[in-house]
């Protein structure tokens, strides 16, 4: 693999440790600002909208210039927002910075998966991007951990204090390792913007919202699960998130081989199995045995679909790949969003605990049906790419394989 992905990785980890290290601060946070559980939780799916917002208009404004410079412009962006966070001095300055961080992160991604895909071989492009994102997956191994046990012994600003360092660090590997790359230069957005009127990439951007917003659904407060459900310690919490964290690590890697070989079956599996992990979770909540294991599978499986859904959508817009991956990464974070609100509806409503974890199972679900629906509409020719024949578009699967 080139060099260049270990940047893109670096930059996944310190985006990725900004986005979910927060999760295991929320009851720190939540007592020093007097607000609610559910209220503090918006502090994820804020983020999350903000996300979806920079993905694609940040995407699309910056489509004509060099992605390197482009890539450096977000992570500068990325740096001030943690510093807001850090010297936050109530919840809706915290929320300010936690919005202008989460600007970069879409457009991160988006911009970088299509780096990461020019970079390698067409048989390749899923585990390139699956590389990419395992900078996301090793901040949750690593990151997200570390982060919560520095938050809790020295206060939770400090862990935002250590993701500016990190940006720093980060900003400095994109501009030594990521090459030079050319721009969309003279596209029509216009025409670009015709690819949301095929009916595939819009069940792809279901699909990825069902998948991430029922993984969210329930991670978003497991501290709360796990400390006044299971009965873990506070002080456990860090070292139980690692569980989580090596399940996406696995999961994402795993995930991008298999979809290279057969797309719509591996998103065909893993939704089934999403949806029955996260309601077995619900039901064995109260065994700390069976959390521990339940823990470890929910991010393997939640983090497998990533590359796959990533693929999906640009399979299905290969003429405009920069505004298909944008959508796809606005799609991930609205169901982040989606599943933090829905889970928070949930607590509110006095349900329990536990409740977020059947939030996520629904959703999960629900995106079983999509993929079910999308597939059988693939196959008949709904919603194909418009412009290319269905010999064309087999030979697009046959090349992701």
């Amino acid at each position: 693999m080139p060099v260049g992905l270990i940047a893109l990785a670096l930059g996944g980890f310190g985006i990725g440790l900004t986005e979910f290290g927060i999760v295991g601060l929320l009851p720190d946070v939540a007592d020093d600002f007097g607000v609610s559980e559910s209220v503090a939780g918006y502090l994820v799916s804020g983020y999350a909208l903000s996300v979806a917002v920079g993905a694609l208009a940040l995407t699309a404004a910056l489509s004509r210039f060099d992605r390197k410079k482009v890539l450096v412009g977000l992570m500068l962006l990325f740096i001030v927002g943690n510093l807001i966070s850090a010297i936050a001095p109530d919840y809706g300055v915290l929320m300010v910075g936690r919005v202008v961080a989460a600007l970069c992160h879409g457009a991160f991604f988006s911009v970088g998966a299509v780096v990461a895909a020019d970079m390698v071989d067409e048989n390749k492009k899923a585990s390139a991007i699956a590389l990419m994102f395992g900078g996301l997956t090793a901040a949750n191994v690593l990151g997200v951990p570390l982060g919560t046990f520095l938050g809790q012994q020295a206060g939770w600003r400090s862990t935002f204090w250590a993701i500016t360092a990190i940006g720093v660090v980060t900003l400095i590997g994109v501009q030594a390792l990521v090459p030079s790359t050319s721009g969309a230069g003279g596209v029509d957005l216009r025409r670009e913007l015709t690819v949301f009127r095929r009916g595939q990439v819009w069940v792809s951007i279901a699909l990825s919202v069902l998948a991430f917003g029922g993984v969210i659904g329930g991670y978003t407060y497991i501290a709360f699960t796990l400390t006044k459900v299971t009965g873990f310690s506070e002080g456990t919490v860090p070292w139980l998130l690692v569980l989580f964290g090596v399940g996406t690590f696995i999961g994402n890697f795993v995930g991008g081989r298999a979809a290279d070989r057969s797309l719509n079956a591996t998103l065909t599996v893993l939704m089934a199995t999403l949806a029955v992990v996260m309601g077995v979770f619900a039901l064995t909540a109260h065994s700390k045995v069976a959390t521990v294991v339940m823990l470890l599978l929910m991010g393997t499986i939640g983090l497998s679909t990533a590359p796959g859904l990533q693929v999906r959508t640009m399979k299905y817009a290969q003429d405009a790949p920069s505004m298909a991956s944008g959508a796809n990464i606005a799609a991930f974070n609205v169901g982040n969003a989606l599943g933090a609100w829905l889970g928070g509806l949930a607590l509110a409503a006095g349900l329990g605990y536990i409740s977020p974890l059947w939030v996520g199972a629904v959703l999960a679900a629900a995106g079983l049906l999509v993929v079910v629906f999308g597939s059988l509409g693939g196959r008949t020719g709904r919603g194909a790419v418009p412009d290319a024949s269905a010999e064309t578009a087999d030979r697009v699967e046959a090349g992701l394989r």
